[in-house]
């Protein structure tokens, strides 16, 4: 906006502020001018945030300051009048939602003129969406069960209240342990899952098989196999579904440690990304492959999670996490890159996500370089995918076991011949 008020008059440099809260006011009000029962629509937002930078920039050039709360007073006092004055709607609406839109609005205006216009359209759009959305978010609210709602203050609690009061040191053996980097790092694996959980519920058991082998493997990879490998033992009409759920899920690890990686250490990603998406589209074709031979039909089961945020499911994971995160360290001093890829054959067996941050940590700390790194998740993951397929095969039978295995070959072909491509090119 700068740029655009350099080329103008001085006696026009305010305009495109006023031009800017014209826009967004214009924004808000069309949403509002569809509800009937507001007693603002499209022209009092549009002339309430136009008021708003009209103040701001009268305080400015005054230097009363005090203009902006006296216009704010006089916004308000307006709308609650206008409702006071009028019956409520039949559906009993009080109208408070268009009193917060309205004031809103007068403060973005106010935004505008501090130079905040970015920040100002972003706030618009969001709050135009809060009262669009208003049937769908009514709703949803009305499917989120008590466990749920639980669910969402323990992750507030682990990431707004237990994360800032940790200290962002480094101790211990290597420097490898930082209270905050570590549970950071469970904030982070809590998060993924807690939006997967929350998909799962609302949408996961009405889409088939598909979205639920996607949404378990958000959540819990480990889980959901383990779940659907005992729907498939306890009834045969169940394999063609457990299978097809058992391998996507499966499938989505590959994408967690994509968006992981991304996240923590982005500079590994030229290094791991084409092995992760060799492994994707060998078992993407295989799980396609399947499904069409298969056939999965049927009412599904409920895939039982448990809740991602408990304080004792972070904990141990944080507790996984730091004991990897030494393990790896002290074997990588000792052995050099022999010693974490033992390290990954073994944590892979049951968790991926803790060898892959912890080999991330390292990878920050300038221990472990990128190649090795993607060598070690490449470890990690094939020795995940070869304990599950033991796990498939010794408690879901020979017929499900079989189906699972060659969905899992595939990918570990996969993220395999991925490697070699990969080493070839840098050897």
């Amino acid at each position: 906006m700068n740029e655009l008020i350099a080329w103008l008059p001085p006696e026009l440099a305010a305009l495109p502020r006023y031009v800017a809260a014209l826009a967004i006011g214009l924004l808000m009000g069309l949403e509002r001018e569809r509800n009937p029962a507001a007693k603002a629509g499209l022209r009092t937002f549009a002339l309430t945030a136009l008021f708003g930078v009209l103040t701001t920039h009268l305080a400015s050039d005054t230097g009363a300051t005090w203009l902006v709360a006296v216009g704010l007073a006089a916004v308000a006092a307006m709308i609650i009048a206008a409702y006071l004055r009028s019956p409520r709607e039949p559906d009993g609406d009080p109208g408070t939602t268009t009193v917060a839109a309205l004031i809103l609005c007068y403060g973005l205006g106010v935004l505008i003129w501090h130079d905040e216009l970015q920040l100002a359209v972003m706030l618009a759009i969001a709050a135009t969406m809060l009262l669009y959305f208003k049937p769908e978010l009514r709703g949803l609210t009305q499917k989120l069960s008590r466990r749920d709602l639980l669910s969402m203050l323990q992750f507030a609690v682990l990431s707004l209240i237990i994360l800032p009061l940790l200290p962002d040191e480094n101790h211990g053996p290597y420097g490898a342990i930082n209270p905050y980097q570590i549970w950071w790092m469970v904030v982070l694996i809590a998060g993924v899952s807690l939006a997967g959980y929350a998909a799962l519920r609302l949408i996961g058991q009405k889409r088939g098989a598909a979205m639920l082998g996607v949404l378990g493997g958000l959540v819990s990879s480990t889980a959901t196999t383990l779940s659907f490998t005992r729907h498939a033992r306890e009834s045969e009409a169940m394999v063609p579904v457990a299978v097809t759920v058992i391998v996507l899920a499966n499938l989505v690890v590959l994408v967690r440690l994509g968006v992981l990686t991304a996240i923590v250490a982005p500079g590994v990603l030229p290094a791991l990304l084409p092995i992760l998406l060799g492994g994707l589209i060998a078992g993407g074709l295989a799980a396609a492959y399947g499904v069409r031979r298969l056939r999965p039909q049927g009412e599904l089961p409920e895939l039982a999670m448990g809740n991602p945020t408990e304080l004792r499911t972070a904990l141990g994971f944080g507790l996984l996490y730091g004991v990897v995160l030494l393990a790896a360290a002290w074997l990588t001093d000792r052995l050099g890159a022999l010693g974490t890829y033992a390290v990954a054959l073994v944590s892979g067996l049951t968790d991926v996500d803790a060898i892959t941050l912890s080999s991330l940590r390292l990878y920050e700390l300038d221990t472990l370089p990128a190649v090795t790194l993607a060598n070690v998740i490449t470890l990690a993951v094939l020795s995940n995918l070869v304990f599950k397929s033991v796990l498939t095969l010794a408690i879901g039978g020979r017929r499900t076991g079989r189906h699972v295995v060659a969905g899992f070959g595939a990918t570990a072909l996969g993220l395999l011949a991925a490697w070699a491509i990969m080493r070839s090119f840098s050897a």
